[in-house]
């Protein structure tokens, strides 16, 4: 980061350029030097799929990935995704096309309010890119990061084995970058 980009905002904090790309576009936007990550994504992006919960990292409501790693964005600062590859759940979906994880649990019921979804999203599809066939207790490993209030997880752990059971019959491929569809440059 240049001091270049450095400046001071309209309330007196300092303030810096951050150049992103986000959920395959190239976003260039002003943030506040101590902003979250999340905050950045939801305040200066107005991309609001991603909830602020805890603020501790402890609910998975935040969940994004940044350069292609699960991060839960409410423990880092914005600053430090500066030149980063972000995907937030809106960039799951291709297009008008679902992702196989966010269709499996529209169909399967595996949401009820929604807050705690981006967390179970990301984890169900990262886990199913390293493993393709999981059991009951994989999954259930893998969202344990992840707290929701509604749904008491079954149909959660319903909607995950059923979005593996959809990419088995696709070739068992989960898209590496969500949002991008097969072939196409993030850059």
């Amino acid at each position: 980061m240049s001091e270049v980009h450095r400046r001071t905002g309209p309330d007196g904090l300092p303030e810096r350029v951050l150049t992103v790309t986000v959920n395959g576009q190239a976003v260039e936007a002003r943030c506040p030097d101590r902003a979250l990550l999340v905050e950045f994504v939801r305040e200066v992006l107005k991309l609001k799929g991603t909830h602020i919960g805890c603020l501790t990292g402890d609910c998975g409501a935040c969940t994004m990935t940044v350069d292609g790693r699960i991060v839960k964005s409410c423990l880092m600062l914005a600053a430090s995704a500066d030149g980063a590859a972000i995907t937030t759940v809106e960039g799951l979906a291709s297009g008008d096309a679902l992702h196989p994880v966010q269709q499996a649990f529209w169909d399967h019921d595996g949401f009820q309010c929604g807050f705690c979804l981006p967390g179970h999203l990301f984890a169900a599809v990262d886990l199913l890119a390293g493993n393709a066939t999981p059991s009951d207790d994989e999954i259930r490993a893998a969202i344990s990061g992840n707290l929701c209030r509604c749904t008491g997880y079954e149909k959660i752990v319903e909607s995950i084995r059923a979005a593996a059971g959809v990419i088995a019959q696709d070739g068992g491929q989960v898209r590496a970058e969500p949002g991008l569809a097969p072939g196409t440059d993030a850059t």
